[in-house]
């Protein structure tokens, strides 16, 4: 589990694709590794990845190929950036939102504005995920977390403070960049319960009549 809040700045170093997926060898940055062990989960551009061989600058892990299909690690070369975090500990400050480092789909960057000393960035809204999507809501881009502040059709805004341009990627992003969605993994669950509770509700409903029936009928409201 992470919160959002980026600790440091890395750099991919290499990819070695296999029939499995890829090995990743990321250059840490000022990431402190120093507690950080083999089987350590460290959030890379918010995908979990987990510690396979560790030095005292960089850290290796396997990406399979769910994660490459997923994930922006399908535009990623030595050379390119990412933002690192190590999984929280009970004591962390929580500063950010709940992530799992499960990255739910990528979107595209659509247009970059400058607004005083803050950056408005619009982003493709991908359909499969709108539903998970609010305004004031949390949502988790290349692992940072960040306030949604305004949702339209099929983009959403945010507007990035001076503080997290200098210390996350963000500042790099275009037009056309691809980056790495995580929804709010509360909304995701209460989806999943709400459906799992209508199943079970249809289900143990021999009567035929659903709260759907009662609806299209007049009896009740959505």
């Amino acid at each position: 589990m992470f919160t959002g809040i980026v600790e440091a700045l890395g750099q991919i170093k290499a990819i070695n694709i296999n029939s499995d997926g890829a090995r990743v060898v990321v250059a840490s940055g000022n990431l402190d590794l120093a507690d950080v062990k083999l089987g350590d989960s460290i959030a890379t551009n918010g995908i979990c990845l987990t510690v396979v061989a560790l030095d005292a600058s960089s850290y290796s892990a396997d990406v399979s190929s769910e994660t490459l299909t997923r994930t922006g690690f399908a535009h990623y070369k030595p050379g390119t950036n990412v933002n690192l975090e190590k999984a929280m500990l009970p004591t962390t400050r929580f500063g950010g939102h709940m992530v799992s480092g499960h990255v739910d789909g990528v979107a595209k960057i659509l247009n970059v504005t400058t607004v005083g000393n803050s950056v408005e960035y619009w982003v493709e809204l991908p359909q499969n995920l709108k539903q998970y999507v609010s305004e004031k809501g949390s949502i988790t881009i290349d692992g940072i977390s960040l306030t949604v502040n305004a949702v339209e059709n099929e983009r959403f805004r945010l507007t990035i403070v001076p503080h997290t341009t200098e210390q996350t990627i963000i500042s790099s992003y275009q037009a056309g960049h691809v980056v790495n969605l995580e929804v709010d993994l509360i909304a995701r669950y209460i989806e999943r319960l709400l459906f799992c509770k209508e199943q079970e509700d249809s289900s143990s409903n021999s009567s035929g009549v659903s709260k759907e029936l009662l609806m299209q009928s007049g009896f009740i409201k959505g």
